[in-house]
C-alpha cells in the first residue's frame, strides 16, 4: 500500500454547511436589533440559502464550476503523480468474486484508501476503501499501467493483422481460382476508413 503518499486533498468537494455565515448572522443580528419587525420563516430561508451559496462560491472560485456527473466520476487532479486510479469490479449481486480478486492482485491493483480522499465518501463514513455500486477504486503505478496498455494495444494489433493475411493471402496451389494473379497483387483486398463516431449525451 501506498501509505508514504501524501493526499493532495483532504476537503470535501463541497463544505460542509454552516448555520449561518459570520457576515449573514451578523448582518442579521444587526438588522433584528434596528427594527421592531419580526422576521418571517420566509426571510430567515432566503438568508440561509444565501449564506450557503457564498460559501460554496468560496470553495469553488466562482459561478464557473465543473463538478463530476457521473456516480464513477471524480476530478483526476487527486491521483497522486506517478499513479493511476481506475474502478474495478468488487462484487457481482452483493457476492464477492476472489478469484477475481486474485487476478486484481496479481496484475498490481491495490485498492485506494479511503483515508486519502474523504471528499469521495460520505462524512463520517468509517470503511477503509471507496466503493460504488459493486465497484472499488484501485491504484497502480503509472508505468505499470501505460505498459499494460501498449500490450493489449500491440495484441489487438496483431489479431487484425493475422486477420487480414487469412482474407489477403494467397491460398496453396497455382490452380487454385484465387491465385495472386491480380497484376502481382492479392484479389481479396481490405480498405480502411476512418470516420467520426457519435457520442450519445
Amino acid at each position: 500500500m501506498a501509505d508514504d503518499i501524501k493526499p493532495r486533498s483532504t476537503a470535501y468537494h463541497a463544505p460542509i454547511p454552516t448555520p449561518v455565515a459570520a457576515g449573514v448572522a451578523a448582518a442579521i443580528n444587526t438588522a433584528q436589533a434596528t427594527t421592531a419587525v419580526p422576521r418571517t420563516a420566509s426571510e430567515d430561508s432566503r438568508a440561509r440559502a444565501a449564506a450557503r451559496a457564498e460559501q460554496l462560491r468560496k470553495h469553488w472560485g466562482s459561478d464557473d464550476y465543473d463538478l463530476p456527473q457521473g456516480k464513477f466520476d471524480f476530478d483526476p487532479r487527486i491521483v497522486p503523480d506517478g499513479w493511476s486510479y481506475q474502478w474495478k469490479r468488487f462484487t457481482v449481486l452483493g457476492q464477492e468474486d476472489p478469484a477475481y480478486q486474485t487476478r486484481l492482485a496479481q496484475g498490481g491493483w491495490q485498492p485506494v484508501p479511503a483515508s486519502r480522499h474523504p471528499e469521495l465518501m460520505p462524512q463520517g463514513y468509517e470503511g477503509e476503501t471507496i466503493d460504488r455500486d459493486g465497484q472499488r477504486l484501485f491504484e497502480r503505478p503509472l508505468e505499470i499501467t501505460l505498459a499494460a496498455e501498449r500490450r493489449d494495444q500491440k495484441a489487438a494489433r496483431d489479431q487484425l493483422r493475422q486477420k487480414e493475411d487469412q482474407v489477403t493471402g494467397m491460398p496453396a496451389g497455382a490452380n487454385s481460382p484465387f491465385a495472386n494473379n491480380n497484376r502481382g497483387k492479392p484479389i481479396n483486398q481490405i480498405s480502411k476508413d476512418y470516420e467520426p463516431v457519435a457520442v450519445p449525451k
